[in-house]
């Protein structure tokens, strides 16, 4: 039988014991012996008929994992455990579930920022913004299922784009304003877009495919810091300068109360975005991620039997 997610956690983070660099589906073969799954075992799709369950369930560990910090991922698909993950299988744990992360206040915000059918978030006293499948409808279950996916996968595309250089996210960003419709071609928009010198870009862009109206520019690749005020201020003072009116201020952190306050009072219309609002946007607009199951719901045409 093919164990479950929150049963793989603890045998996943004993795999990374030794303290190296591992790739997943190295992790993937080892625990599927350790579980002595058979071929049929490791080779079961899911509905989608593009991944492998198994390999699914090993991915929702490390995700879960990664977010209470326990893992760290220097590469694309390669892991390793943190001092914390050491530190905890040190202690001697015998079992790491959602309930034992929630001692860690990154996983707490993780799933405190997790949407729940009602469009509520979840609670730390609902771990993981569950309720009892009883209680809900078939709809609404896939439907809170989708968006945890969806949480999950806009927390970890922000992570890579925090991990990206400078160049790279220079194209991203050109790209997303061009899938907003903004900028006009590609190339019209990373000609007018430029490095500004502190892992960011700066430049003027179209507002529409004529350039009927421009919009003053600016993304900062931050890893943590919080963007203030003075940031804002200075952008602010900086559109007059560029003969624009409009501006967009892009970072991968996060504005502060005082930076928002600002740029919500003033005369210029000025749009913030953070980086939980970046990477919803590129999940809307396709950037940097792919479709890899489209499920329908469809329900009983009852014009059709009508009868005359």
């Amino acid at each position: 039988m093919i164990p479950d997610y929150q049963t793989l956690m603890l045998p996943v983070l004993q795999a990374l014991e030794d303290g190296k660099d591992h790739k997943k589906q190295d992790l993937v073969t080892q625990l599927g012996v350790q579980f002595q799954l058979t071929s049929d075992d490791l080779t079961q799709l899911l509905p989608s008929g593009t991944q492998k369950v198994f390999e699914s369930r090993v991915g929702w560990a490390i995700t879960y994992m990664k977010k209470a910090g326990l893992i760290e991922s220097p590469q694309k698909a390669v892991f390793r455990a943190t001092k914390r993950g050491l530190t905890t299988l040190a202690s001697g744990p015998s079992v790491i579930n959602n309930k034992m992360l929630m001692q860690y206040p990154e996983f707490v915000q993780f799933i405190k920022n997790s949407p729940k059918p009602d469009g509520k978030v979840a609670s730390q006293g609902d771990p993981v913004g569950e309720q009892s499948v009883l209680e809900l409808t078939p709809e609404e279950v896939l439907r809170q299922a989708h968006q945890r996916v969806m949480h999950a996968l806009a927390s970890d595309l922000l992570d890579r784009v925090k991990k990206c250089s400078p160049a790279f996210f220079e194209r991203l960003v050109v790209k997303l304003l061009v899938a907003l419709g903004y900028g006009g071609t590609e190339s019209d928009a990373a000609q007018a877009v430029g490095k500004s010198g502190d892992g960011g870009i700066d430049g003027i862009i179209k507002e529409d495919v004529l350039g009927l109206d421009v919009i003053y520019l600016q993304a900062k690749r931050y890893d943590n810091a919080t963007v203030g005020r003075p940031a804002i201020q200075q952008f602010v003072g900086a559109l007059s300068g560029r003969h624009a009116n409009k501006g967009v201020f892009i970072t991968t952190s996060s504005f502060s109360p005082d930076a928002q306050n600002y740029a919500s009072a003033i005369t210029q219309k000025v749009i913030l975005i953070d980086g939980e609002q970046l990477a919803r946007l590129m999940i809307r607009t396709g950037v940097g991620v792919t479709t890899t199951e489209t499920l329908e719901l469809k329900r009983v045409d009852s014009d059709y039997f009508e009868e005359e």
